[in-house]
């Protein structure tokens, strides 16, 4: 998310411009995992040259959802940039933004919830499983809203593509929605974003039970260091019905042949093994080994990158300065035309 000239009414991107994305995540944790970047991290590396990108780090969103234990979040804030820059987020081509310092954004949240109803906001799938997941019997004010500040953030920055997983793809949906309506009431303020939905799916966990989560205890995550990797690794869910090295194997639905067709660039040697494992020629220790060679051969850069960026924590706030001070000029740019149009701007102010 860098600067272009942009009219002060945006719809479809002019030929030979470069359309917006808008993209972030909460700081609940301290490290991405291999999960996030083969999902999402990695795509963003790549649309950042395409696209004007903007990245959120989502504090009021995470808030919807833990209201406790808020002391460690600023480190985890500084941790998240770090991530991103180490797999190669670029600040210079990039907006990298805290939500919190962009206040704009709840003011243009309060406009939209005027034009949600309950029971629409209700309709969201997500909406239950986020209950279902935290313990909720009802949702909070904040939780039911949580598609519509989102609409907010990516409207704010006239985000014309938004990178999302299948699960958000309604949350999407929504913001159309909602841009469409403010601008037949309004006025012609807002483009309608398109979800852009991953290819590739989710990546699974080592537990083979799922996908790879922060919370399952079932993730490899950008800051484990050698041993934890190793100790993952050889650890991992293989196939439950092979009992020895020569019984036949199955790889389909095998996290440990999962991550190699990710992680391990050696498309031939992996296509060798899974033929090996089908007929039992090979063993689950050597398919093992041979993946804790191919992530560490991943990781160790990303490791080198983090040390450097970690010792500048400096450098990293200014990161953050920047891209929200840019990011706020946007947002001032959108709420005038937001209250013009609304004739809302009184006196002119």
């Amino acid at each position: 998310m860098t600067a272009e000239t942009v009219s002060t009414t945006r719809g479809p991107a002019a030929p030979g411009t470069r359309k917006r994305i808008l993209t972030g995540d909460r700081p609940t944790a301290k490290s991405f995992h291999l999960g996030n970047y083969y999902g999402t991290l990695a795509n963003r590396v790549r649309l950042q040259d395409e696209y004007e990108s903007f990245f959120l780090i989502a504090d009021y969103h995470m808030l919807t959802t833990r209201i406790q234990d808020l002391e460690e979040i600023g480190a985890n804030i500084r941790e998240l940039v770090i991530d991103y820059l180490s797999v190669g987020i670029d600040p210079v081509k990039t907006t990298i933004y805290l939500q919190s310092l962009i206040p704009e954004v709840t003011e243009l949240f309060l406009y939209f919830s005027m034009l949600v109803t309950v029971p629409r906001a209700q309709r969201i799938p997500t909406l239950k499983e986020a209950m279902r997941d935290h313990g909720l019997s009802a949702p909070t004010y904040g939780l039911l809203g949580y598609p519509i500040l989102q609409a907010a953030d990516i409207l704010m920055v006239k985000g014309d593509v938004v990178p999302v997983g299948r699960d958000q793809e309604s949350h999407i949906e929504l913001t159309r929605e909602i841009a469409r309506r403010f601008n037949e009431l309004f006025g012609p303020v807002f483009p309608e974003p398109q979800a852009l939905i991953p290819e590739g799916g989710m990546l699974p966990g080592t537990d083979g039970a799922g996908k790879m989560g922060k919370s399952l205890g079932n993730a490899i995550f950008l800051t484990d260091d050698t041993q934890a990797v190793t100790t993952k690794v050889m650890g991992m869910y293989t196939d439950p019905t092979r009992v020895r090295a020569t019984d036949p194997g199955n790889v389909e639905g095998n996290p440990v042949f999962a991550l190699h067709d990710v992680f391990n660039p050696d498309t031939a040697d992996v296509d060798d093994m899974k033929d090996r494992y089908r007929s039992g020629r090979i063993g689950d220790v050597e398919v093992k080994r041979k993946l804790v060679v191919a992530i560490e051969a991943f990781l160790v850069p990303i490791r080198e990158r983090r040390a450097r960026y970690a010792a500048e924590p400096e450098r990293i706030d200014e990161i953050i300065r920047a891209g929200s001070e840019r990011a706020r000029d946007e947002a001032r740019r959108t709420l005038h035309e937001v209250r013009a149009a609304m004739h809302l701007d009184y006196f002119g102010l």
